[in-house]
């Protein structure tokens, strides 16, 4: 609950119903402007009631929103896609606003978040069925897909835009209604989508946003009316979602963190390599389940000449305010992840770890009050050390070395998160052996960031993902819909009934 003097802020509301309606429950959190460390505006957190009510106008919307033709939905969807592409700069503004991440990076999101719309678009594709002539006895048969009804995605605050895109295009053009539950330390940008929906002719009801905290959650996860959800966010909370969701007989995909390595290879361009890494690892001030956590080079020698490249160009980075064009990346989201990450660097210091570029107190030209890190680079890190095992949410990035290919796969392999992870050699032989042998969702050969474009499937393995879906790629449209497989028959006259005994067989 928000510890600031309510009238001092601009209170915010969900959006229910086609509208902007206030909260009910008189619970606000605080949404700081991390380039500032000030309060901007207050979130709702709505109550179980709220959202039980909210659920109810969705489903009303969603019984005739079904009933409307692949093509009319279609016709929004391309609205909404022009409106995004219309109002990227303002988006972009809120996106770093609340957020902390540089405009320039908040409007990359913003185009991959129309990925997903792009997607979307072509759902009748996507939906198009099977038909069988005759399979027996004069029988047709034929498969249909329909939506599932009321879904929800629960969303991260490090991509306001392009994640909630990603889990709830597909889900509105196959016919559901959605109930968006954006992170409480975003909310602006969600309620900015809302109105774009209501632009580009959807009708009230099918989008929601109800903001809140885990009494939301909760009662999402419980809620009979609701059918599917999406979440992005930490592990331990991606784990009890898909767990409390799927004991409500609920479809879960539920996306957790990760530990991206990238293995440099000793026939490796090295100077490819550390610019890859610059970019995958620090981008976004680390705030990404995707960044690059660990460089992870291939014997001695190939380790010395990495880490002196990288420790130049680590040390020229430089942190900002999201409107400071000339900075590499902002603040990170809070006062508490700032200190998550110190904890993380002075403990792996004092495990053994050598502090390569110290970032801990950086130069800053904006307020100080800001949530700012700067790029800080840890080399000699063992598998045993906490900043190793743990996903680090904030720009402390690490050095593993390894004497082989084969100890690099056996550790990745051996790590609890499969999210992402990328290699960087000249080897056709070494990358076939890694991309066959990786046990890693994502994978990228020479590529920094191996995220799949929004028309191919996005998910990791082991504890970075609970569930079998996927949240970019065609897995979205089979996801959100349910199929049904019909056999009809329509005889050309009267015939004598003959009772069959027989399991039904295609011999007939």
């Amino acid at each position: 609950m928000t510890t600031t003097t309510q009238n001092a802020v601009k209170k915010l509301t969900h959006f229910i119903g086609g509208e902007m309606t206030p909260g009910k429950s008189e619970r606000f959190g605080d949404v700081y402007s991390p380039s500032t460390g000030e309060v901007i505006a207050l979130c709702p957190l709505a109550s179980t009631e709220e959202v039980n009510e909210a659920v109810e106008v969705a489903h009303a919307a969603f019984e005739k929103w079904k009933r409307i033709s692949l093509g009319k939905r279609v016709e929004v969807l391309h609205r909404f896609r022009a409106l995004l592409v219309e109002e990227t700069n303002r988006l972009a503004e809120m996106i770093g606003l609340e957020s902390g991440k540089t405009v320039a990076d908040a409007k990359g999101e913003i185009v991959r978040g129309i990925e997903s719309v792009d997607l979307a678009i072509n759902a009748p594709h996507l939906l198009k069925g099977e038909y069988s002539v005759n399979v027996g006895g004069d029988i047709n048969s034929f498969s249909i897909k329909q939506p599932l009804g009321v879904v929800a995605a629960i969303s991260p605050f490090n991509f306001p835009v392009m994640v909630p895109l990603a889990m709830t295009s597909m889900a509105v053009a196959v016919g559901n209604a959605v109930i968006l539950k954006p992170s409480e330390k975003v909310p602006n940008s969600a309620l900015y989508i809302s109105e774009l929906w209501k632009k580009a002719g959807l009708p009230d009801g099918v989008w929601t946003v109800i903001n809140g905290d885990k009494e939301a959650v909760d009662t999402i996860l419980k809620n009979p009316k609701i059918h599917a959800i999406s979440f992005v966010g930490s592990t331990p909370i991606a784990e009890y979602v898909y767990s409390e969701g799927t004991k409500n007989n609920k479809r879960v995909a539920a996306f957790g963190g990760g530990k991206n390595h990238m293995i440099i290879m000793p026939d490796a361009d090295l100077d490819q390599a550390v610019t890859a890494f610059l970019g995958a690892a620090y981008g976004s001030a680390s705030q990404r389940c995707m960044a690059i956590s660990a460089a992870m080079p291939v014997g001695e020698k190939t380790a010395e000449a990495f880490v002196a490249k990288l420790k130049a160009r680590v040390a020229q980075l430089k942190v900002g305010a999201y409107t400071d064009e000339s900075a590499d990346f902002g603040a990170v989201i809070t006062q508490q992840s700032k200190d998550s990450v110190l904890k993380y660097i002075n403990e792996s210091i004092e495990e053994g770890a050598v502090l390569t570029v110290d970032g801990r107190n950086p130069e800053v030209n904006a307020p100080e009050k800001g949530f700012y890190l700067g790029a800080t680079l840890l080399d000699h890190v063992t598998p045993d050390m906490k900043i190793y095992r743990d996903e680090v949410f904030g720009p402390a990035r690490i050095v593993v070395r390894v004497s082989t290919l084969d100890e690099a796969i056996n550790l990745i392999n051996s790590h609890e998160f499969g999210n992402g992870v990328t290699i960087y050699t000249e080897s056709g032989p070494a990358a076939r052996k890694f991309t066959q042998e990786i046990e890693v969702g994502m994978v990228g050969v020479n590529v920094p960031i191996p995220i799949p474009v929004g028309y191919h499937n996005f998910g990791g393995l082991k504890r970075s993902k609970f569930g079998e879906a996927h949240m970019f790629g065609p897995d979205t449209a089979r996801f959100f819909t349910k199929s049904k497989t019909v056999s009809e028959r329509w005889p050309e006259a009267k015939e004598d009934s003959k009772t069959e005994f027989a399991f039904p067989s295609s011999n007939q």
